[in-house]
């Protein structure tokens, strides 16, 4: 495993929270989660990681939730190896700050990152592991390629992705991706690091990390590539998301046209 080495973290921007590590670290990669009042739905990705035995280790990036299901008890007996706890500003963007950067410096040679809201097959996990273990840097996620399957997509929203949100990443990036707004993804600890990159900035609050990584890692020349996913929406009911009505999706499109000009560069 990559040892821990002193990293110069001065001007990282990182909000503050509870550390609360669960277990020794085990594994050369992070799975981060990052989560918010999900009740039984992050308790149940983190039964269903805790049965598949990978070789990763987990870390929940918990935004603040007030459901109980941030019991740092109950997260120890589900295998998880660290929970973090913010208590700063800020929502997604600000969770993965808080994550990855805890994941750097306990020395993980990667960061793999999937919702907290159980529509990811956790399953497809060692894919990503393998793709930037073949060198890699940043690693999408994808139901829309071959070997991937997306169930009960709302059709505004796979039409949003498909239609607008990925062509609009793929021409700023220079490189084809299909599923942008999906956040199951993997980060090589040399693009978190690279200074071209600086993603410990507070100006990554809600969700421009999003757009942001996949666009300036093919900029940069990273090795970008997709695997396929699978993602379920529920058969009926309320649909698990944060992303709701008219006015957020055009905050989203703000944002990715905000990281499309460069806006979020260092």
């Amino acid at each position: 495993m990559t040892q821990i080495a002193t990293l110069d973290t001065a001007g990282w921007q990182v909000p503050s929270g509870e550390i609360h590590e669960l277990a020794p670290r085990s594994s050369r990669y992070a799975v981060l989660i990052p989560v918010i009042n999900e009740g039984e739905r992050i308790l149940g990705q983190l039964a269903r990681l805790q049965k598949l035995a990978l070789d990763v280790d987990v870390l929940v990036a918990d935004g603040g939730s007030t459901d109980g299901s941030n019991d740092p008890e109950r997260q120890r007996e589900l295998g998880v190896r660290a929970l973090l706890v913010k208590r700063d500003s800020g929502k997604l963007s600000a969770q993965l700050r808080m994550g990855m950067a805890y994941a750097l410096r306990e020395g993980y040679e990667g960061v793999i990152t999937v919702d907290g809201n159980g529509k990811d097959d956790v399953s497809a996990i060692p894919g990503f592991v393998a793709a930037l273990d073949r060198g890699a840097g940043f690693v999408q996620g994808s139901r829309f390629i071959p070997g991937g399957l997306a169930l009960n997509t709302p059709p505004d929203r796979k039409l949003a992705i498909t239609l607008v949100h990925a062509p609009l990443t793929t021409l700023a990036a220079g490189k084809r991706y299909t599923d942008t707004t999906n956040g199951f993804r993997g980060h090589s600890r040399a693009l978190l690091l690279d200074p071209r990159v600086a993603p410990f900035r507070a100006v990554f609050d809600t969700y421009e990390l999003l757009a942001y990584l996949p666009i300036q890692a093919a900029r940069l020349g990273y090795g970008c590539t997709e695997v396929p996913v699978t993602r379920a929406y529920p058969d009926s009911g309320d649909v698990p998301t944060k992303i709701h009505g008219r006015r957020a999706e055009l905050r989203l499109l703000t944002i990715l046209a905000r990281a499309a000009a460069g806006r979020y560069a260092p």
